[in-house]
């Protein structure tokens, strides 16, 4: 009866790891973040969208001045969504009934009503900070944290040309997550159905591997021989730092950060920034197109999985492709009290205990780590001098 306790309290933990709404230990934890939710350029001034983030419908506008907003994805009215109404000024008005709301959520205009009290109706809203090409917005309750952990010293550096991606992958958030603590998928992910460039120069070589928890997540290193070398620097609670090849050889190697954002327990967000040095009109022109082609390896779910053919993608998107197909190919959302992990899973072993811990904070209404960013940048070597390497 002990031995099946056990495994029950397993599941439940195991559990405790992918359920994100905002009732649960893990939808709170993730809430106590900025977390990356558009691209800036996906609205523009005057405009408005809808957003399903955290299993919360969202409206995100930009006022004429070009201020975005953050507010409930439907009116108090009569519920219907606010994203097809229309932006006046810095406020936004409801295609039904007329009501309208300001930046704060506050109703400000109830048009038909005699004796209207917008006073008394509000919306949700949250505050959000634009970096790089993205809007962040603060879910919580509390009061925002300051914009810095998010922050990569890299992508504020002059000289370099910024792109950003948004895919919507439909699995488990936290799938995606654990594929960033793990470096031994690079020796096999990265070759199905083509040679990728990261395969190419990462080499198909089983890297030694080692973990260490950080002020502002964990530092991964995985040695594939005295010159091959590769650090990741991921910071919690979803977000990877990684270097990878450009498109050809002689092109320089891409700073690319990753963002996992659950649009709920069976969807992803995931928000890619990449950072690549400029160096001549050409290159730049080519690396900038590679980087920006519409793509998600979600719509060709049948030819990868049925066919096992691999569709006509950029290098960027091949490398994005082949981590789909393994992490889709768990589930929707795996099941975690089916697997057996090996001493290869060490980063993943870490993760989760990390996770667990802060949750059982929120659980008991304890304080969390104070996550901070790291007071210098890890180095994330390309290659290191032979006469260097251990």
């Amino acid at each position: 009866m002990q031995e099946g306790g056990r495994v029950q309290r397993k599941e439940e933990q195991l559990r405790l790891l992918t359920d994100t709404s905002g009732d649960t230990p893990m939808g709170r934890l993730l809430r106590r973040f900025w977390q990356p939710v558009a691209r800036s350029a996906s609205v523009a001034p005057g405009e408005a969208r809808a957003l399903r983030v955290l299993g919360e419908e969202l409206t995100l506008y930009r006022g004429d001045s070009g201020t975005p907003y953050l507010v409930g994805g439907r009116c108090a009215h009569r519920c219907t969504v606010l994203h097809t109404g229309w932006v006046e000024g810095e406020q936004i008005r409801c295609m039904y009934h007329g009501w309208r709301y300001d930046g704060a959520g506050q109703c400000t205009e109830m048009p038909a009503e005699k004796r209207a009290r917008p006073d008394l109706v509000r919306i949700a809203s949250y505050p959000l900070h634009e970096y790089c090409g993205l809007v962040f917005a603060w879910l919580g309750d509390a009061p925002a944290a300051d914009f810095d952990l998010p922050r990569k010293d890299l992508f504020e550096a002059p000289g370099q040309h910024l792109f950003v991606q948004e895919q919507l992958w439909d699995c488990n958030w936290f799938q995606q997550v654990e594929n960033s603590l793990d470096a031994v998928h690079v020796s096999f992910v990265h070759v199905w159905g083509k040679m990728s460039r990261f395969g190419e120069e990462i080499t198909t070589a089983i890297p030694e591997l080692s973990y260490e928890e950080t002020p502002a997540g964990i530092r991964q290193i995985a040695t594939r021989s005295k010159t091959n070398t590769r650090i990741s620097d991921w910071t919690f609670p979803n977000n990877n730092h990684i270097v990878s090849p450009g498109p050809r050889k002689d092109d320089p190697w891409i700073d690319t950060c990753v963002w996992a954002v659950p649009v709920d327990d069976t969807h992803t967000l995931r928000f890619t920034l990449n950072a690549v040095k400029s160096t001549d009109p050409e290159t730049d022109r080519r690396i900038a197109e590679d980087r920006t082609r519409p793509y998600n390896p979600a719509d060709h779910y049948e030819r990868l999985f049925l066919h096992h053919k691999m569709p006509e993608v950029s290098t960027t998107h091949l490398i994005a492709t082949q981590d789909y197909v393994a992490l889709r190919g768990q589930g929707v959302i795996v099941d975690r009290s089916r697997e057996r992990l090996a001493q290869s899973d060490a980063g993943i072993a870490l993760l989760r205990r990390i996770f667990l811990r802060e949750i059982e904070a929120i659980r008991l209404g304890r304080p969390t780590k104070a996550w901070a960013k790291l007071d210098e940048a890890t180095e994330l070597p390309i290659q290191i001098p032979e006469t260097a390497a251990t």
